[in-house]
């Protein structure tokens, strides 16, 4: 009767029925909560993320393109889990592209000016550079 009674409970070690899932370690990492902000529960809900990420989005137009690296840096757990957070996810990537185009032509400017210098520009380079400014304008006294 003992035998009966022990068929019918579930069975209680874990480890023993190896069929239902091969890799245990996949089942943790499945079971793990996203959250959509690297401050995990402690950051904000999914409607104040919507928020946050779009406004983070729009304010990079305004010439501060470094939101957008806040936004992709802030969100980092919605560009690593593609599938979560579709709303939140539209406005990240989006703000990872502009950043990349941004620093890429920040970068390109850099180094034209950097390397190519009074040989690439010629006679223009005058009025190009900020460091004869006080000359030009008669401030500096050695006029």
């Amino acid at each position: 009767m003992e035998e009966a009674s022990r068929s019918d409970e579930p069975n209680r070690n874990p480890n023993t029925d190896r069929s239902s899932n091969p890799n245990p370690l996949s089942s943790i990492i499945s079971s793990a909560h996203v959250w959509p902000t690297i401050d995990g529960p402690l950051g904000l809900t999914e409607e104040a993320s919507v928020d946050y990420a779009r406004r983070f989005y729009k304010f990079g137009f305004a010439l501060l393109p470094w939101l957008w690296a806040v936004n992709c840096f802030y969100f980092w757990p919605v560009l690593r889990h593609s599938r979560a957070f579709p709303q939140i996810r539209n406005y990240v990537v989006r703000s990872a592209v502009g950043f990349s185009v941004f620093t890429s032509l920040l970068l390109a400017w850099a180094l034209t000016f950097s390397l190519g210098g009074e040989q690439l520009f010629g006679p223009v380079w005058d009025k190009l550079v900020m460091y004869n400014v006080a000359d030009r304008l008669g401030l500096s006294g050695l006029a």
